[in-house]
């Protein structure tokens, strides 16, 4: 067997785990999809400082990645509701957490023999702001699908649906067609007919979701525009990040896929920006994913 061939057996076998693990635990409930959220969360906060580390930074790393969990839990806790804690007080907390998070940082700089505070700090509140609120997005989406707030995992689904789709389209027209180069300073691979064939591919299987789960074609189309266009825009900035640090990946978590950062580039990008699509279609426009 060439090596190529064990490379590609190796990255299909590690993102069929990868596919299994995010589309079983988010129809298996919303805790269960919380939990694996939770564990990327953990996992790409520590990638973030790590490549952070390789420019002479030194974000809090400990105290970044347990004020990312905190957030993202407390932020399962108002979403869902937990029999005992009650939404006003997880709601509270998560505020007065957020609050906190600024001081905190700065007196625990205070005690450290850094050189540069004010880079460590930055590059510690970058991490949270970059890792975990598109993962909290990501969980709402779940929620943001119909006319109500009740879990419904077909939103969360075919968001990731047109992400992987728009990562295909735009890898197999690019190789096929790819002529004129989008980007070559952050991304040398990157084309303008990739980008359009990812597009392409994102609203048809977009409008695919739609027919399939019964939805409004219209809701469904712009969902995939934003994901798509923004989707790319993410593994741009990615790509920024790696080529400062010097480094090809941003982890080795997943065997041929690289690390968290790497595999879910797109959606920490595209995550909020859908978020906020899906906010406007329901308080501006009186449409919904689902009638």
């Amino acid at each position: 067997m060439t090596e190529d061939r064990k490379n590609l057996m190796t990255r299909t076998l590690s993102g069929a785990v990868l596919a299994v693990a995010i589309v079983g635990s988010l129809l298996w409930s919303p805790w269960s999809f919380g939990a694996v959220l939770a564990l990327l969360v953990a996992g790409g906060m520590y990638e973030f400082y790590t490549l952070a580390e390789k420019r002479s930074s030194r974000p809090q790393r400990v105290l970044g990645i347990a004020v990312a969990l905190a957030l993202f839990g407390l932020n399962a806790v108002v979403t869902r509701g937990v029999a005992g804690i009650g939404f006003e007080s997880a709601l509270l907390g998560a505020l007065a957490l957020l609050l906190l998070m600024v001081p905190v940082l700065l007196v625990c700089e205070l005690y450290r023999k850094n050189d540069d505070p004010m880079a460590a700090v930055g590059t510690t509140l970058l991490g949270i702001l970059y890792v975990v609120l598109p993962m909290i997005c990501l969980f709402h989406i779940a929620s943001a699908g119909g006319k109500g707030w009740d879990w419904n995992p077909r939103a969360a689904l075919g968001y990731i649906l047109i992400i992987w789709a728009n990562d295909v389209f735009a890898y197999l027209v690019g190789r096929k067609l790819g002529r004129h180069k989008h980007f070559s300073r952050h991304s040398s691979n990157k084309s303008w007919e990739g980008f359009f064939g990812g597009v392409a591919g994102a609203v048809a299987v977009g409008l695919a979701a739609a027919w399939w789960f019964g939805g409004n074609l219209w809701a469904w189309g712009g969902l995939a525009l934003v994901a798509a266009a923004t989707g790319v825009l993410g593994d741009l900035t990615e790509s920024m990040f790696k080529r400062a640090a010097a480094v090809k990946d941003s982890g080795d978590l997943m065997p041929g896929h690289g690390g968290v950062l790497d595999r879910f580039d797109a959606v920490l990008l595209s995550a909020p920006f859908v978020a906020v699509y899906l906010l406007l279609c329901r308080y501006v426009f009186d449409v919904a994913l689902f009638c």
